[in-house]
């Protein structure tokens, strides 16, 4: 949030929430997530998306670097089907403890 301002808080980001991971009948690929981005509802909406960073921030137990804040960054890769679902790739694999939960997806590298 921007510091300084006076008034409502701005937030430089879109909400998304992690589906799962990718699979089929029987398997599952782990290292590519489904993420629903709020507001995004056909595949022509996503290509905006396309290539922006996006991060899943975590709360941990322990202090690391003063903060018990951790954070697993990620890529928007492609469209996931017809629905504004994406499919995204992390640093580090998605715990499983990440379904349902929320993650950010900024507006940046941009391609205007």
């Amino acid at each position: 949030m921007v510091k300084g301002r006076q008034g409502e808080r701005v937030r430089l980001y879109v909400r998304g929430t992690i589906l799962g991971y990718k699979r089929s009948k029987s398997n599952q690929y782990e290292n590519t997530s489904l993420v629903q981005i709020e507001g995004v509802n056909t595949k022509e909406e996503v290509a905006w998306y396309c290539g922006k960073r996006m991060a899943y921030i975590y709360k941990a137990k322990t202090k690391t670097k003063g903060t018990r804040y951790r954070c697993i960054w990620g890529k928007v890769t492609r469209p996931h089907g017809n629905s504004g679902v994406i499919r995204a790739k992390f640093k580090s694999n998605l715990p499983p403890k990440s379904m349902g939960g929320k993650v950010r997806v900024f507006m940046y590298p941009s391609n205007i």
